[in-house]
């Protein structure tokens, strides 16, 4: 006797691992690029004031949420939606443009959700190859067809924290049909410094085919309250706002992702430590022997050379209470990414790399 049977593609999904740790007794968990200075304190006062609520629905248009959005970003505020997480808007997206039959492109080593969300509809995801640790945008065009119907762009892309300037978001969304629904994630953005950064925010104010995500899990350190936010050409808001549930982020996370929006003061403290402390670890490992990919976000990608030797690298540091991400998944057995933390757990987690070093610098 069998049971019933799923729809195309669902058996195909590799269901999503997030970065882990054993048990509570870690010395360091810096395997999700979670925030290092946790949430604002104005967030977390504003979240147990709303928990008196809990009792009531949502505002189901998050409204006041839009509102601090629209305010903090300069768009505007009919063409914001929130979601349940940003990965939530980017699944939202595969079920309202692509199905059977048709492509969802991305990146070889892009975001795991984006082929997930694709055999989720049906669609049939397919990976343009990167140049090196970047997006190529040649790759990627050229990957482009007529089942094509959604592309997925990370930028800063995780786990390589590497992105395309400015130019070249706009030669690939030149270059797609005007069908093709181009989604730029960027997840990262308020990390990123470089001049010739573009979180995607122009090219969706005025194409009808892009939307850009961003989430309050990074930077505003909201991870548990899963609170993302999408901004768009307005046929593809209303097309999300569609499809969206009713009641799809709860108000105590809706107050806290506007406290944590309008304390500035945090977010520049918070910025201004993942920059400083990037840079460090990057001369820090490289000074171990270590080859690290330079980065935009709040993460380093670093090889070791060869699957076995970040296998043991990994065994060394868990061994040890320390948790970096495994990046088999992500196309880079020879590689651990590890995200940026407090002060203590960077220099911390780097002693016990120099350890796990020294025989083969010895």
């Amino acid at each position: 006797m069998t049971g019933p049977v799923p729809r195309p593609g669902v058996l195909a999904i590799e269901p999503y691992q997030g970065g882990k740790s054993k048990d509570t007794s870690f010395i360091g968990k810096l395997s999700s690029n979670e925030a290092a200075l946790g949430p604002s304190p104005r967030a977390l006062e504003a979240y147990a004031q709303a928990a008196a609520l809990v009792h009531r629905y949502p505002d189901g248009g998050a409204q006041l949420l839009r509102e601090a959005i629209a305010r903090h970003h300069a768009v505007e505020l009919d063409r914001v939606v929130c979601g349940f997480g940003s990965d939530d808007i980017l699944q939202l997206l595969a079920r309202g443009y692509a199905g059977p039959g048709d492509e969802v492109l991305y990146s070889e080593h892009g975001f795991l959700i984006y082929p997930i969300a694709a055999h989720a509809v049906g669609a049939t995801p397919v990976a343009s190859k990167d140049d090196g640790y970047t997006v190529s945008v040649d790759n990627m065009l050229n990957c482009v067809g007529e089942r094509t119907r959604l592309v997925y762009l990370a930028n800063p892309n995780n786990p390589t924290g590497t992105y395309i300037g400015r130019d070249e978001l706009e030669r690939l969304h030149a270059g797609l049909p005007e069908h093709v629904v181009l989604v730029i994630d960027s997840a990262y953005a308020e990390f990123v410094d470089d001049p010739d950064y573009d979180s995607g925010q122009e090219l969706a104010s005025w194409a009808p085919n892009v939307v850009m995500t961003r989430t309050f899990s990074k930077i505003y350190g909201l991870a548990a309250l899963r609170v993302g936010w999408a901004y768009g050409a307005p046929g593809i808001i209303d097309v999300l706002n569609r499809l969206r549930g009713p009641f799809n982020v709860a108000a105590p996370a809706q107050a806290a992702a506007v406290a944590a929006l309008d304390d500035r003061e945090f977010f520049d403290k918070a910025r201004a430590h993942n920059t400083r402390w990037r840079d460090w670890l990057f001369q820090r490992l490289g000074g171990l022997g270590l080859s690290v990919v330079p980065s935009a976000g709040n993460f380093l990608l670093i090889d070791f050379g060869a699957p076995e030797r970040a296998q043991a690298a990994d065994a060394y540091l868990r061994d040890r209470g320390w948790y970096l991400r495994r990046m088999e998944s992500y196309g880079f057995p020879g590689h651990l990414r590890l995200t940026v933390g407090t002060e203590a757990e960077n220099r911390g987690v780097t002693d016990v790399l120099a350890a796990f070093m020294e025989p083969a610098r010895g």
